[in-house]
């Protein structure tokens, strides 16, 4: 079926059905020329396999539409190596969700390049994990806009300031400076709440504090200190 799928116009390719495209081999896919991948819409990109997303080059995943990327799962995702992260367009990663964004791996995250991290968005920077943060490099930090880092969590924004000085300063004084920032803000905070709520609040506020899983999940302090020292 190769040499049939070669030959398709954009028009057909456009006309194939999910459970058609469902059905191509890897050499299938792999024959595609980017206008015909650049043809496949969201549906039609989301039906693939995800061996057929690994085989794809990167000129191919850079042809795939800004408006098809949203049909990328987060498998698909996953089997694009870190060359085919660096070949995405700025306009295909400010198109990915935040689900999309959380799926990526560390190394894909370490590979995006700093054009696209200054494309992103606070929802999308926020659903990277303090591992992601933490890769990126100085002029990665400075690529993020004024906007972005706006609607970051506090501790997000700590832990991209402090990976950044990680870099070229020290490193158990940077997890100290997590540590004692995060431990800070979250005083402060169940301090406001206790003032303007009351008494009544103490006993949820302070569950909710000492839960080691919520704080994990929202990227407070163990993640903080574990990325700064994995290297130790």
């Amino acid at each position: 079926m190769t040499s049939i799928i070669s030959s398709l116009s954009v028009n057909q390719i456009k006309a194939l059905s999910t459970s058609t495209i469902a059905n191509l081999t890897t050499d299938d896919v792999a024959a595609l020329s980017t206008t015909q991948v650049k043809a496949l819409s969201s549906a039609q990109i989301h039906a693939l396999n995800t061996d057929d997303v690994a085989v794809l080059s990167t000129s191919q995943v850079n042809a795939i539409a800004t408006s098809s990327m949203i049909g990328l799962t987060v498998s698909q995702l996953a089997a694009l190596d870190t060359s085919k992260i660096v070949s995405l367009s700025t306009s295909q990663v400010a198109a990915l969700n935040s689900s999309q964004v959380g799926g990526l791996s560390t190394d894909q995250a370490e590979a995006l390049t700093t054009s696209q991290v200054g494309v992103m968005t606070s929802a999308q920077l926020s659903a990277l994990t303090s591992d992601d943060l933490a890769t990126f490099s100085t002029a990665d930090v400075a690529a993020i806009t004024v906007a972005a880092l706006a609607g970051l969590t506090d501790v997000d924004a700590i832990t991209l300031s402090m990976s950044e000085f990680a870099q070229s300063g020290d490193e158990q004084v940077t997890a100290i400076a997590i540590v004692i920032a995060a431990l800070s803000n979250t005083l402060v905070k169940c301090g406001m709440a206790f003032v303007l709520a009351g008494p009544a609040l103490c006993k949820p506020l302070a569950v909710a504090t000492a839960d080691p899983h919520r704080r994990a999940r929202r990227g407070f302090l163990l993640p903080a200190l574990h990325v700064v020292l994995a290297g130790h």
